[in-house]
């Protein structure tokens, strides 16, 4: 090449290009987790509560697991919880997988209008409810109903909001799913997503603010963590060092695009915790005993006043996003099949048999109960109505606990309505 031809060449550049991530794999296609690293069960390591997160980066790119394929627990993490405690875990992950398939029905009967399910999820928010305090409070998003059934809230009322009948405790004012309960440490879940991260971050520095005692764990998908607000949260969380567990739900899929659109470059979610300086883990989220033991980690470093932790739940969304997503549309059918952290109930279930205090027979036995009392707990919130048929919340609760001291437009509104 000349002198000449090489100058023409470096003054006129390339078009330049985008770079648009692609699933591994589309529809149709043999499913494909290889990206997925799975270490050892047991190989990572455990560190002191107020350890240095410079000195724990690696944790951010690995996966904190407890139990092995053989269905023991093992590594340094283990030994948290009792057999009654895990037994009781077990409960709560068959409930919540029992009343989704309950309100999943009831949606295709037109009892409801929208559900989402949490199938293969169970494990985080059941698990991370047991390791929590009473007064802490969730910022959740939509798929952390666990967080109520393991802390004791009625089913009833649950359905209730469901069905958005004359005994929904939010009046017919949120989406089904949507439910609320300060009582129980649940906030209102907000249809606008990342709202909740900047949300529980100012909650704990009120919370330290006032000298209380109580922490706030915030959730979020990994779609939703492209959202500006999950930034912003990171600023003011580590900055004032909040007492906070910022919790990311990594289920593979936002609605229909691939965990890897958000993510970018980061390599992992909890990556992008490392460059605020916040400790962050990675944690296998179909392990019900890992997710505890993370989760009893970082809440006491945030209880300490150390600050913040973020975790990243390796998990996958089983079934569609909600009743209005159709998955097969743009994963393989069989994808599911091929995720290789299993089921976390079955895995559950194995180690409770490995230790002696669990049985298939108990197992489905324990089904049986379990489906029995969510039907009568249906039963009863069908009672007062449902979306099409039965009570329905007043119109004038339309009007009431929207304002501290009702406007005069609202006021004239509501004796047009007549209500």
């Amino acid at each position: 090449m000349s002198s000449q031809e090489l100058r023409k060449v470096m003054s006129e550049p390339e078009p330049l290009s985008l770079h648009v991530p692609e699933p591994a794999v589309r529809p149709g296609g043999n499913p494909d987790f290889s990206n997925v690293k799975i270490p050892r069960a047991g190989a990572v390591p455990r560190p002191e509560i107020d350890v240095d997160p410079e000195t724990i980066r690696e944790l951010a790119f690995s996966i904190i697991r407890v139990l092995n394929r053989n269905g023991e627990a093992v590594g340094p993490w283990a030994g948290l919880l009792s057999d009654e405690e895990l037994i009781e875990g077990m409960r709560h992950m068959m409930t919540l997988r029992t009343f989704d398939a309950r309100m999943l029905i009831a949606q295709r009967q037109g009892k409801t209008s929208f559900y989402m399910q949490h199938l293969g999820e169970e494990a985080i928010s059941c698990a991370f409810r047991k390791a929590l305090s009473p007064g802490d409070m969730n910022f959740p998003t939509y798929r952390q109903a666990g967080l109520l059934i393991a802390g004791g809230y009625s089913m009833v009322d649950m359905m209730c909001q469901v069905y958005s009948n004359s005994r929904d405790p939010l009046k017919g004012r949120q989406l089904p799913v949507m439910y609320a309960s300060k009582e129980h440490g649940f906030f209102t879940i907000s249809g606008n997503l990342a709202t909740q991260y900047v949300q529980a971050v100012g909650w704990a520095m009120a919370s330290a603010i006032s000298k209380d005692t109580k922490i706030a764990a915030a959730w979020i998908g990994d779609g939703s963590t492209a959202e500006s607000d999950f930034h912003a949260a990171l600023v003011f969380a580590s900055t004032y060092k909040a007492p906070v567990v910022l919790n990311i739900v990594n289920n593979q899929w936002a609605i229909s695009t691939f965990q890897g659109i958000a993510r970018g470059g980061s390599g992992t979610f909890a990556a992008r915790g490392l460059g605020f300086g916040i400790p962050s883990l990675r944690v296998d989220g179909n392990d019900y005993l890992a997710v505890h033991a993370a989760a009893k980690w970082a809440i006491e470093r945030a209880r300490r006043n150390l600050g913040p932790t973020l975790i990243e739940y390796v998990t996958y969304r089983v079934g569609a996003h909600s009743t209005s997503d159709d998955p097969s549309a743009y994963r393989p059918k069989t994808e599911s099949d091929a995720w290789p952290l299993g089921d976390p109930i079955i895995r559950l279930k194995n180690h409770l048999i490995v230790k002696g205090v669990w049985s298939e027979e108990r197992h489905k036995q324990t089904e049986a109960e379990i489906l029995d009392t969510v039907i009568a707990a249906q039963k009863e919130a069908e009672s007062y109505g449902t979306l099409h048929a039965g009570g329905k919340p007043s119109a004038r609760d339309m009007f009431d606990r929207v304002y501290a001291e009702m406007p005069p437009h609202l006021r004239r509104q509501r004796q047009q309505a007549g209500v």
